[in-house]
């Protein structure tokens, strides 16, 4: 669930909302840089929040699993560059494995481009990928047969499905034989 207004056009309130709507965990997929955010996140509803490698020092990272997990919290830490994965890898699963997934982002946030590969080529650095999570650029059946054939078994799926016209046929065809 995207909160950011200024940029994303989300609001926090839609956190609620979407906890009304369905019975899922939600996740504050936002730029979390700070304490004050996750504490934030919670207060709103959130299950999870996004940790982004790329925007925070090895202490920060740290100093906010240890936060989200005193308050429940699962965290997705995402990366994009081979070099935050070596950083981050011997977090996973830190404080306990049940509150930290690892996100590969498949969107290079300087070029905006994807490339479903990136996830493909970075999995051989995941020793556990039970918590691997493919992020972006994931459209078809055929994507999720790539990405299961090393390993990755969860996929987040955003701005595809919501550029549809009738999103719910699109998940619908999307796991089409992966049920």
């Amino acid at each position: 669930c995207l909160t950011d207004e200024r940029f994303f056009g989300g609001h926090l309130s839609y956190i609620a909302r979407v906890k009304d709507a369905v019975p899922l965990p939600v996740l504050r997929k936002d730029f979390i840089i700070d304490p004050w955010q996750v504490w934030e996140s919670r207060a709103a509803g959130a299950d999870a929040i996004l940790l982004i490698a790329e925007c925070l020092t090895e202490s920060e990272i740290i100093d906010l699993m240890i936060l989200s997990q005193r308050l429940g919290m699962t965290i997705l830490l995402e990366v994009h560059e081979p070099d935050s994965l070596l950083r981050v890898r011997p977090h996973i699963g830190f404080p306990h494995p049940a509150y930290c997934l690892l996100g590969i982002n498949n969107r290079d946030l300087s070029s905006m481009t994807v490339d479903l590969q990136h996830t493909l080529r970075l999995a051989d650095l995941v020793e556990n990928r039970d918590t691997l999570v493919s992020e972006s650029g994931i459209r078809s059946p055929e994507d999720l047969r790539r990405l299961r054939g090393v390993g990755v078994r969860i996929v987040l799926v955003g701005e595809s499905l919501m550029r549809d016209p009738d999103p719910g046929s699109a998940l619908s065809a999307l796991l089409e034989n992966h049920r």
